[in-house]
């Protein structure tokens, strides 16, 4: 299991994630492209989980600021955490990227990547 500390900034790796820039390099270079499935609950986290496992494809996990309010950003990062140990539970290696999507605040993304998220988008189009 992943040993998560409490502190103000988590590192991501330390969570067993990878960020969208080591995952676009790899598919850039294989020729692929890479699944982004939004999420709020455990039982489509699984499923995202096992389909991508069976089909050996790395994902991006995304979390949008409706979600993140909805099942709270610290079980976010706890469910991430489950879908690695998921995925290495069933035998795979996967990289699992946690991102933020639409982010529309600079606090908001801040907070995601203090918090362990690999990836967020800053989104600026309601500020325009």
């Amino acid at each position: 299991m992943i040993n998560v500390v409490t502190m103000s900034k988590i590192i991501y790796k330390k969570l067993g994630l990878v960020n969208t820039t080591e995952l676009f390099k790899k598919a850039i270079q294989g020729g692929y492209a890479i699944p982004a499935y939004n999420f709020s609950n455990m039982e489509q986290l699984q499923a995202i989980i096992t389909a991508c496992v069976e089909t050996n494809s790395p994902v991006i996990l995304q979390v949008t600021e409706g979600a993140r309010k909805y099942a709270n950003q610290l079980l976010l990062r706890h469910m991430a955490i489950g879908a690695v140990e998921m995925a290495r539970g069933m035998g795979s290696g996967i990289p699992v990227c946690l991102h933020l999507d639409h982010g529309n605040s600079w606090e908001v993304c801040r907070s995601c990547v203090d918090s362990g998220f690999s990836s967020v988008m800053f989104d600026l189009i309601k500020k325009m």
